[in-house]
Order: C-alpha cells, then structure tokens, then sequence
C-alpha cells in the first residue's frame, strides 16, 4: 500500500524558547522568512505526500490560520501590484490538503500521534517532527518511503551523534544490512550515556505501520507522565521488524536555540536574494 497520510505533531508547548513562544507556537518561528512548520509541510508534498494531519493544541491557531485562504491579504497584495507577494500567500494555502487534530494535553510525541489513528485508519503513515530539518537533494522522508517499500516495516530516520548527547534521544541497538539500513533488535528511550546500546539516534522522521496503535494505547506514562513513540515501537518490535535508516542529507536541530541559529545562518547563507550580502555581512563581523 502506497503511504499518502504524514502526521506532524505540532502541540508541543516550545518552552525552551520562552518568551518568544508565549503567545505563539513554537512551530510558527521564522527560519529567514519561513515558519518552521512550512518546511515540513514541503517536504511531505515533495514526497508526495497528499493528506496532512497537523496535531495541534491550544494557542496553535496561527497554525491552522497560516495554511488557510487569506482572501483580505490576498486582495490587498494584488491592489497594490505585489504579485509576487500574492502568488507567495496563494501557494501556501494549495499547498496540500490539511486536516488538524486536538491534543488537549502535552502527554508525549506517542500521545499526539495516538490521536489520529481516526484518520490514519489501517493505512501506513509518516510522521515528521518540525524540530528537525533535513536538507538533501531528495527529501529525507522520500528517501524512507523507498525503503519502506522494500522491507515493508517500519522505518525510523537515525543519525549517529556524540555520546554527550546520546541522552536526547530515542536509540537503537541494531544488525547493518547494508546501504545505511539497519534492523533493530532494541530500542531506549533517552538512556544515559553509559548505558546507551549504540550511537545511533533517532531523529524526527518515521515510517510507521497501523499497528503501532495498539501499542501505543498499551503503553504506560512514563516517569513524566507522557507516552513515548520510542517505548510503543520496542513493544511491536516483538511482533514485526523495525528498520533504521541513516538518511543522506543534513539534519537541523531546531527545537533547541543554537541548532535554531545555526539552521537560520546556513538557510540564509543558501539564498539566492541574501546570500552574497550576508557572508559578506559575516566576514565583516570582530568575531574574535
């Protein structure tokens, strides 16, 4: 079965960028000129991804408000001869067909997926988490789907990463197959750096298979009180394979300040409008 459906969880509070996400999500902060969310929703259609589910919460309307029609922008754009500025506005609202699904409380990444299981039904899905970005040639999450449609099973995007920040992280423990495939034999959610069974973490985008359902609504809170993906896949990890797949491409971790400015220098630095003026703008900088 074809995968059309992506689920992007976007209900998370963002409190490692207070002040600035107190009265916005955290989803609708700017990379140059673009909210992160939008990214995400690009390369899902890229993939070819048709169905959107956005998980959202409260104090998440710009999200919803942002993907939809602004005819009085729109108007206004087009009365003033901006016709770039209006094509820009239109295609966000045609960009994919987008649907949204209340999570009342923050109780976890496995939580807010576990929500759209109404929508999902019986079919394979994707799931893509805005606090990471991926720039490759072929979007990362198009690069799983290939791999799904080899092994059949669910496929999670891993990464290798310090063993400082191993802690972070779902991980895995797992066999190489080849060609950046790996099938796992264990998953931890966020270990502690000596207990950790490799170095290979997972990062925001998944490959998932209806039956994670069950498993997620038997698996117990954890020590937070949220339900975590990572322990709901180790669960049907009884039952099926699992696959890791180390993605070609660059990852960008945006839910925390530096990997934040850090994505924003090197999108910046990528623009065809801004890129010459602002290296020249950096070579410029006393950055002794």
């Amino acid at each position: 079965m074809e995968i059309k459906k992506a689920v992007l969880p976007a209900a998370g509070l963002g409190t490692r960028f207070l002040p600035a996400t107190k009265a916005q999500p955290k989803e609708m902060l700017p990379l140059v000129d673009k909210p992160l969310i939008q990214y995400v929703v690009e390369e899902s259609v890229d993939a070819g991804l048709t169905d959107l589910v956005i998980v959202t919460g409260r104090g998440k309307s710009a999200i919803e408000d942002h993907f939809d029609v602004s005819f009085e922008l729109e108007h206004f754009l087009s009365d003033k001869g901006k016709h770039e500025e209006t094509e820009i506005v239109k295609k966000i609202s045609a960009l994919a067909k987008v649907c949204y699904v209340r999570q009342k409380e923050a109780l976890g990444l496995g939580h807010a997926v576990s929500m759209t299981r109404s929508i999902v039904h019986d079919e394979p899905f994707a799931v893509l988490l805005g606090d990471d970005l991926v720039r490759a040639d072929t979007p990362c999450i198009q690069q799983m789907i290939e791999v799904y449609r080899e092994v059949q099973a669910p496929v999670l995007a891993v990464m290798k990463v310090p063993r400082a920040e191993i802690s972070s992280y779902g991980v895995i423990e797992a066999e190489p197959t080849g060609n950046g495939l790996h099938r796992v034999r264990r998953l931890v959610e966020k270990p502690r750096a000596e207990e950790a069974p490799s170095d290979l973490a997972i990062i925001g985008r998944y490959i998932l298979t209806p039956d994670i359902f069950e498993h997620l609504e038997s698996t117990a809170r954890d020590e937070r009180g949220e339900i975590q993906l990572t322990n709901a896949l180790e669960s049907l990890l009884s039952e099926r394979e699992i696959y890791g797949f180390e993605f070609e491409g660059v990852r960008h971790d945006c839910g925390n300040k530096l990997g934040f400015l850090k994505a924003t220098v090197q999108y910046a630095l990528e623009r065809e409008d801004l890129g010459a003026s602002f290296r020249d703008y950096l070579r410029q900088l006393d950055l002794g």
